[in-house]
């Protein structure tokens, strides 16, 4: 069975932040970073080669395969910034305050920082984090 391929690495989060293009992401991801920090009390960490994830858990797929996966994390995109978070029951009333966004399964989509309320965004971590430890204590 081959491993999978996004895994805590040694990489320097700073590093990879500070690489992020276009610039606007730069800032966007120091500023992310900051707040994911703040709400989870988690270092940042490496995962792979372009998530900046907080914490760990193992994640149980349905075949039963298991593997670690960041608590809460993103990933500082040209194209958006990808948001790995938890819904959890205020998710949806959180989202229809947030600003411009779109989201995916497991993902929320943003394009710019500046466009959103940030208050509902770390409201939106903190009810991903409180969610996370509901279901891996």
């Amino acid at each position: 069975m081959s491993e999978p391929k996004t895994q805590p690495t040694d990489a320097s989060v700073e590093d990879f932040l500070s690489a992020a293009e276009p610039a606007r992401r730069r800032e966007e991801g120091c500023i992310l970073c900051a707040l994911m920090q703040e709400v989870t009390g988690e270092a940042p960490v490496m995962w792979g080669p372009s998530i900046v994830g907080f914490g760990r858990y193992a994640n149980v797929t349905a075949s039963g395969k298991s593997a670690d996966w960041p608590r809460m994390g993103f990933s500082p995109r040209k194209g958006a910034l990808t948001l790995y978070l938890a819904s959890s029951p205020e998710t949806e009333v959180l989202l229809a305050r947030l600003g411009p966004h779109t989201t995916s399964v497991a993902c929320l989509y943003i394009k710019r920082l500046d466009q959103v309320d940030m208050g509902v965004l770390r409201d939106l971590c903190v009810a991903s984090r409180d969610e996370m430890n509901r279901r891996y204590p």
